[in-house]
Parts: structure tokens; sequence; C-alpha cells
């Protein structure tokens, strides 16, 4: 079995072990989203998930975020961990979807990148997630078990987006990334030894690392 093969029977796979897959972070408007996924960088998405709610009843648009005081968004997400860079960009990042899109999350992938604190795994995962639109979201459970079933060679997030684009068919890029964070927190945890008895890709994963 070549990586391609590996790769279309691994979406199957999983597709049929977590066919409700979405991203975890909870979001109802882009913003909020792009927010979220800066604060989720080392630091899980269920703490970001007690965080933000009240981050938002506080500064409930673009507008009342921008014009926050970058202390006081620190304060709110101080428990997300390196608090004073993530608010710095989140302050700047809002100040940007202003002055540069009329407080809209821009549909194009290099906009987002130029915004600040946004990196290629949250321009993916709004590309993906808001618009609908292909994505690698190259995160650390994408890196790790694309790495241990044999499809990637590579801890770069860039590097392991580049190896998977022409291995997943683009329609499923963005499920397919989703559903490899749930079977890294259901069967092939980092945390524990994986439970490769229940797995649904163990006839077809190389198994590196194990």
């Amino acid at each position: 079995m070549d990586k391609r093969q590996r790769a279309l029977a691994a979406v199957e796979r999983l597709k049929a072990a977590y066919p409700a897959t979405a991203c975890t972070l909870d979001y109802n408007e882009a913003w909020k989203l792009l927010v979220s996924v800066r604060l989720a960088a080392q630091c899980t998405d269920e703490r970001v998930n007690r965080v933000v709610p009240a981050l938002f009843e506080k500064y409930p648009t673009v507008e009342a975020l921008a014009a926050a005081p970058v202390e006081d968004i620190g304060e709110m997400v101080r428990t997300c961990g390196f608090w004073r860079a993530k608010a710095r960009d989140i302050s700047a990042c809002m100040q940007a979807l202003l002055e540069r899109h009329g407080g809209q999350v821009p549909e194009d992938f290099d906009a987002l990148l130029a915004l600040p604190g946004v990196g290629r795994k949250s321009a993916n995962l709004i590309m993906g997630d808001v618009f609908g639109q292909p994505a690698i979201v190259a995160d650390t459970h994408c890196i790790r078990l694309s790495n241990r079933i044999g499809l990637a060679d590579s801890t770069d997030p860039g590097k392991v987006e580049q190896q998977l684009r022409p291995l997943i068919p683009p329609e499923e890029s963005n499920d397919f990334c989703h559903r490899l964070v749930d079977h890294g927190r259901a069967v092939c945890s980092a945390r524990t030894r994986p439970a490769c008895d229940r797995c649904c890709l163990a006839d077809i994963c190389e198994k590196r690392g194990v």
C-alpha cells in the first residue's frame, strides 16, 4: 500500500469512526474563532472554551475588542498561558480587521496570514471551518498521527501540510484533520500507549514511534 492508498483508506475509516466531527473550539462568528485559535496555542481547546465567554460578553464585537485595553484582555485570558503575547496579538488582529477589512474576516488565505498573530494553522482553520474551503490544519494531533500512520515524515507544520495536500482529497481535508484530533484523543493518545487493539487504522498504520 503506497501513501496515497493509505491516505484514502484512512479518510474513509476515520469518517466511519467519527462521522459527526467538528472543530472543538466553540464559536458563532468568524472573528471569535480567530480569537479562540490564537488563545489555543499551547493551551487546550477545553480551557479556551471556558475562558472566552466572559471575554466576548464584555467585548461582544470586533470594534469593542479592538478598543479594549490590552492589559484587560490579558487579565481575562491569563489562564491560557503566554497571555501577554496573546493579548497583544488579539488586540492588533481586531484593529487590523477594522482597518483593512471593515471588521469582517477575509475569505482569502494570504489576507488571513497577514493579520497579526495568524499563522498557517489558524488561516487553514478559518478557511475550512468558516468558509468551507479545502484546508489542512497541521496542529499537534495532525502532525503526530500523520507521522505515526506513515503519511508524513516531519514535525514541521508547514512541511506536514505540504505532504498531506496531495494525499488527501480536497473536499475531505478539513474534516480529515478534525478526525485526526478525535482519533488522537480517543484512541491514539500522546499521553499513554496508543490503543492499537481497538484502532480502525491498525492494519494500515506504520506505527512509527510505537
